[in-house]
């Protein structure tokens, strides 16, 4: 006799429908005229289908047929089985099947935002039971966005992009379109449709406000103000930490007040209420502060008088494109009569090499274009001006000699003299626009102190002692009161996986540096500790070495085998940045298969499978041409070509068959 098994049929997928059970080797369904949100959360977590959204009765999916197996079930909500709930007995009551039961689940258990520059940016992902799904651009609209700007308190829906294209990436992706109103309290309670076959060219990049509002307080006029942010219900004051004039232009565009003229450090401070210690690095040219990249690690703490305010030039007239920037400029009215118009706006910085601020290759855009700076007398005096500029701190060092690349098209300046004091770099001393004898090689770089970089030290790139760099040095970061959540975000930044403990042996030794950080706190929201609380910067901030964060992300451990028998043998899966992937048959012998064995606890290798023996697996391929000798303790600790091969599909899913 087979197991009791339980099904939704009819529904919009696996997770929605009549509710169904086999019993005795025949399917039938489950009548109750007082089914409720608890009974359908048992169906639901049985089904790893996430929670209970629905529970609907009176045969919402159709009138099923065959026996009416239980009637009038009644569970607490926390039952393993649909059939350990209290009822009446197998079959005991025969109903009309216009009295069937349905459940909508949600589905997944949870979702984010990953990738994007604040915690209210970034790639959409469903949690689908273990495994995190990616989600496609053309299955979400703006009502869908709204929804999940509001979910996750990240203030209001900002803009849907196509976010990665999927080429020929193996990843798991979510099989329902969402239909969301606009006015439900959660993804999981919008309508859906399935799209077993459609294919997904595009992920889904949600972009939210981050705050539920944003104003100037206290100023004489709606243009003028201390900056006031809404967060979580509540308004509170932005600290004047690193509030530069560009994120004060950028706000200023964004509340319709022309660009911003001045930033009174005395004027219009008194308020009450908290005060956000975040910062945004602004570039001067982004349309709204949430564009902006947004940092709070290590901010200092801010009184109410120290608030970033700012003076703006008014409310816009005329939309004029006057400068050869990336977006309008709003300008008075009346200003387009004048024959000569001088913008500041036609000439912006940026640092260029990757990692998104505070150092790289320092790039002018002047005329159109973009350009580079030769380093002819390039020094700490030009960079500091560069760094100030930009909002980064001061400058640690000057580059010489393309040290982050060389860049192309124009070289805009050459001998360069700054003293430093200098508020825009096209202020100092220099040949004329475009006037050089340099090439390329020669191209001027940057490191600012506000410049952050993070690692594990003395283990592996996923293990290890916590170490981040700050002002120019590598340094600590304490444990104190720090919680498996923070660990968990350190092992995302690091793109090491969805799992991270904080190690208590201290096996990766003491660090000679500064000790930079302590009382980090993150929350589930953030992809990347720099958007975390924390004590400000202090290169004395641990009491001793003892309390130095050791770090390792348990995820990259992963594995098993999927389709044999038992545990020990079957298709090979491994766990890697949140998804179950398998292994490529290039190159796969008993040697390889001997690791797996071993690291399983399954003996040794019988043989090593190819060809997809097992069934083909799901998600990404994580690994190829992998060429372990056989005595390695695990699988990551051989030679092999990682992530998204481009050379394999799952057909050529490895598999094992251990002793």
């Amino acid at each position: 006799e087979g197991a009791d098994e339980l099904r939704l049929s009819n529904g919009t997928g696996p997770c929605s429908g009549r509710v169904e059970v086999k019993h005795e080797e025949k399917w039938g369904t489950v009548c109750d005229g007082d089914w409720t949100i608890e009974d359908a959360e048992v169906v639901c977590k049985q089904l790893r289908c996430g929670s209970a959204v629905k529970a609907l009765n009176r045969a919402p999916f159709g009138e099923g047929s065959g026996p009416t197996w239980l009637y009038r079930v009644d569970c607490r909500g926390d039952e393993a089985t649909l059939w350990n709930c209290s009822h009446p007995g197998w079959g005991s009551f025969t109903c009309p099947h216009y009295f069937d039961t349905g459940v909508i689940c949600s589905g997944f258990s949870g979702l984010r935002l990953t990738g994007g520059h604040t915690a209210c940016s970034g790639h959409l992902k469903v949690k689908q039971e273990k495994t995190w799904a990616t989600v496609c651009f053309s299955h979400i609209d703006f009502k869908t966005a709204s929804v999940i700007c509001n979910e996750l308190e990240c203030g209001q829906a900002v803009d849907i992009l196509r976010g990665t294209h999927f080429g020929d990436r193996h990843e798991l992706t979510w099989q329902e379109e969402f239909h969301c109103v606009g006015n439900e309290t959660h993804l999981a309670h919008c309508p859906r449709m399935l799209h077993h076959n459609k294919t997904c060219s595009h992920d889904a990049t949600v972009i939210c406000s981050g705050y539920g509002g944003y104003r100037l307080a206290n100023g004489s006029t709606t243009c003028s103000g201390r900056v006031e942010l809404l967060h979580g219900g509540t308004w509170g004051t932005l600290c004047d930490y690193l509030w530069d004039l560009p994120a004060a232009t950028t706000l200023c565009q964004q509340l319709d007040c022309g660009v911003a003229l001045l930033i009174p450090r005395d004027r219009f401070v008194d308020g009450n209420g908290p005060v956000w210690r975040d910062a945004f690095h602004c570039e001067g040219t982004e349309s709204c502060l949430w564009d902006c990249a947004q940092v709070t690690l290590g901010n200092p703490t801010c009184s109410a008088r120290e608030a970033a305010t700012v003076i703006c030039s008014g409310k816009s007239g005329t939309q004029l494109m006057l400068c050869k920037t990336f977006h309008s400029q709003t300008v008075p009215t009346g200003v387009a009569e004048d024959v000569g118009v001088i913008c500041s706006g036609d000439r912006q910085i940026r640092l260029v090499n990757g990692t998104k601020r505070c150092a790289g290759r320092v790039e002018l855009y002047h005329d159109g274009i973009w350009g580079t700076i030769c380093d002819d007398n390039w020094d700490l005096s030009d960079a500091n001006v560069v760094c100030k500029q930009l909002g980064c701190g001061h400058a640690i060092k000057a580059f010489a000699s393309a040290h982050y690349g060389k860049g192309s098209g124009q070289i805009w300046l050459d001998d360069v003299n700054c003293t430093g004091a200098e508020s825009d770099l096209w202020a100092c001393p220099s040949r004329a626009w475009g006037q050089h004898n340099c090439q390329h090689k020669e191209d001027a770089g940057v490191l600012c102190s506000e410049f952050l970089a993070l690692r594990l030290v003395n283990g592996n790139d996923c293990a290890g002692r916590l170490e981040v760099f700050y002002n120019g040095t590598w340094g600590s970061i304490c444990s104190n009161r720090m919680s498996q959540l923070t660990a968990i975000t350190v092992c995302k930044h690091l793109n090491c996986g969805d799992g991270g403990e904080i190690a208590t042996d201290f096996k990766y030794g003491r660090g000679s540096g500064p000790m930079w950080l302590d009382h980090i706190e993150c929350t589930e929201q953030h992809s990347s500790l720099w958007q975390c609380q924390s004590d400000p910067w202090d290169p004395q901030s641990c009491d001793n070495r003892a309390e130095e964060t050791h770090i390792s992300c348990t995820d990259r451990e992963k594995l098993r085998v999927i389709g044999g028998k038992d545990g020990c043998s079957g298709r090979v899966e491994i766990w890697h940045q949140g998804s179950w992937g398998t292994v490529c048959d290039n190159s796969w012998d008993v040697a390889d298969a001997n690791v797996v064995c071993r690291q399983l606890g399954c003996g040794s290798a019988v043989s090593a499978l190819s060809e997809a023996a097992f069934g083909e697996g799901t998600g990404p391929i994580w690994l190829e041409e992998v060429h372990c000798k056989g005595t390695e303790l695990s699988l990551w600790d051989c030679p092999a070509n990682t992530l998204f091969c481009k050379n394999c599909d799952h057909k050529e899913d490895a598999a094992v068959n251990c002793s």
